[in-house]
This record gives structure tokens, sequence and C-alpha cells, in this order.
């Protein structure tokens, strides 16, 4: 009786696999430009992993996020039939799960960035790829800029891939020294965009709810909706939790925080199914916009806002402001509707 896992269904990001992996045996870097639902923050350091160039080195694969990071690499160890520290290894802050068989190892940016201090010449490294890189973080181009001193200076055979699903990819690929880029087609289902409109004067919390309840009215399946902070999600979660109690339907829906401030176990219940017969509604800040499918959802309710630090000069402090999302994330965000079936 075979032990091995059944092969993985087939993706968009496969039929450009054996150009990202040429491209990489052939230069120094690369960029990789595809849609959510592709395939490429788990298929392609797979493809990767078995190139002759590696010579043993490990991947590096870095996320945004510890959700994202932990979601990645439980899913490329499940592709292998393995659990995560196997081949696939994860670090991130007050995680680590590697073991001496780990080849690929999945990382937030923030633990590149000191892993890459600590020792410039990555050694046991032979690639390092940057996922989700639109989202422009400093750590990201902190250690972007880092890599590419490595390469140019100590590590002459380091490979760099950056990937990005809505990414100028010429502009990424000239700070790369005209690296080529790959451009893959994605898989989404169609989602109908709805504007309810938005009342300056009133409370977002309020005009959430209202939206959240009218789409558990009109709409089958669960929804994600996308809030600024824990602020709002708490308070939207009060008021829903009223809401769904005064008509009756507490019982078939679950409403699930999520954030990053949130301990893993509770992160892991709102990513998770939910059981027969219940909805889910999800309500999330940016930490949902992507490298992460929620099952189920099939409606997605979006604020615009979102809360972001910003730097003070004058006072020599960074506070959070709340301000409105770029429409590169937006779009990120409206996909979150169709990864699975035909949304709204």
């Amino acid at each position: 009786m075979s032990c091995q896992p059944p092969p993985p269904p087939p993706l968009p990001i496969d039929d450009v696999l054996p150009q990202l992996a040429a491209s990489l045996a052939d230069g120094r870097a690369a960029v990789l430009v595809a849609p959510p639902g592709a395939g490429k923050t788990t298929r392609a350091p797979l493809q990767l992993a078995g190139e002759q160039w590696l010579r043993g080195r490990k991947i590096l694969v870095l996320e945004p996020r510890r959700l994202a990071a932990r979601g990645a690499a439980e899913q490329m160890a499940q592709t292998l039939g393995e659990t995560t520290g196997g081949t696939v290894g994860l670090r991130a802050r007050l995680v680590t799960r590697c073991g001496p068989r780990t080849r690929i190892e999945v990382v937030t940016e923030g633990v590149f960035t000191r892993m890459i201090l600590d020792d410039p010449t990555l050694e046991g490294v032979g690639a390092v790829l940057f996922d989700e890189f639109h989202e422009r973080s400093l750590d990201a181009d902190l250690g972007l800029a880092l890599a590419l001193d490595a390469q140019s200076g100590l590590r002459e055979d380091l490979r760099i891939l950056v990937m990005s699903a809505t990414l100028d990819g010429a502009r990424v690929a000239t700070l790369l020294g005209g690296a080529p880029v790959i451009e893959s087609a994605g898989r989404a289902f169609a989602v109908e965009t709805r504007y309810l409109g938005r009342d300056p004067h009133g409370r977002i919390d309020d005009q959430m709810t209202d939206a959240i309840v009218r789409a558990l009215a009109s709409e089958t399946g669960s929804v994600l909706a996308f809030l600024p902070g824990q602020g709002e999600i708490r308070r939207v979660a009060e008021r829903l939790g009223e809401r769904l109690r005064g008509r009756g339907l507490d019982g078939s829906a679950i409403v699930a925080p999520l954030h990053g401030g949130m301990e893993l176990a509770a992160q892991n219940l709102a990513v998770a199914p939910p059981p027969a017969g219940v909805r889910k509604v999800v309500l999330a800040t940016a930490i949902a916009e992507t490298s992460l499918t929620i099952e189920g959802v099939r409606v997605v309710v979006d604020s615009g806002l979102a809360r972001v630090p910003r730097f003070e000069p004058d006072v020599g402090v960074t506070r959070l402001e709340t301000v409105r999302v770029s429409r590169a994330s937006a779009d990120q965000r409206r996909g979150r509707a169709g990864r699975t079936e035909p949304g709204v």
C-alpha cells in the first residue's frame, strides 16, 4: 500500500514554473507576477527546491505576516505529505519549526532582516524568495536591499526572486539589474462588485454592521469583512452579536475576529472551515488581504480603510493613522470573494 500523498491539483502557476526555473538557472534574479489564486506562494518554492544550482542549500521564503507564513508552510508540507518542521520549516517571532532535513524555510520579513544582519553571507542559503512584495513594508525593502548587497559583494551565486500579485514587474526587474519578468494567469471566479456608499458623518462600526447583516440576509456562504483595526473589530463583533440574536440567527453564524494581536489558536479558529450548516463572519484587518484563503468565504465587505504607522519627525514618534486603502489593496480584498467560487 502506497503512503505517497496524492498529486496536488493543477494550478495556473504550473504553466510557467519551467520558465521560472530556467531563468534562475541561467541568471541570479527574476520577478514572478501572478494574480491571487495562481499558486505562486506554495508551488514556486517546491519547484525550485529540486534545482541543481541549489546544491543542497536552503530556500528562504519571506512572508509579510506570521499568519501568512504559517499558512504557506503548512500548505507546502501538506503537499509533500509531511508536517511543518520536515522538508518545509517555519521561522517567525516566538515560533521555530525547523529540523536537519529542512530545505525550505518560510520566515517573516523581520526575522529575515535579523538573519542576514547576523550572517551577511547567508551561509547554507541558495535562494531568497520575497512573496507579496507589493505590500512594500520597511522590513521587505530593507531585506531586499541587504540581499542585493550580499549578492553583489559576497554571494554571487545567491538567487533572488520577487513575487507579487499586483506589482509593476518591470520596475522591480530594473531594480534587480534587468531581471526577467515571468507572468502567470490567475484562477479566480467572477466577483460581482456592489458599491454601498458611506456616510462621512456616521460611525464606520454601525455602517459595517449594517452591510454585514444585509449580506447575510441576501447572500449565501461565509463573509469576510475588512476593518481598519482591533477597536473597530471588537465593536462590530458586539453590534453584530446583538443583531443576530435579535433575529434569532445567532446559532447559524459564527463571528470570528482576525488580527495580528491574537493568539495563534484564535487565528486558526478564524481561518478554519465552519461546521456544517453554520456560516462564518470573519472580521479582519489587512492581515487577510494576501497569502490566505478562508474556506467558505464568497462575500467580502470592505470598509476601504486600513490603519498604518506614520512617523512624525517633529516629535520623533510613530503613530497609527487610519487611511484609505490603495487600489491594489482594494483589488486584493475583492479577490478574496472569488477564491473558491463566484462571489460578491
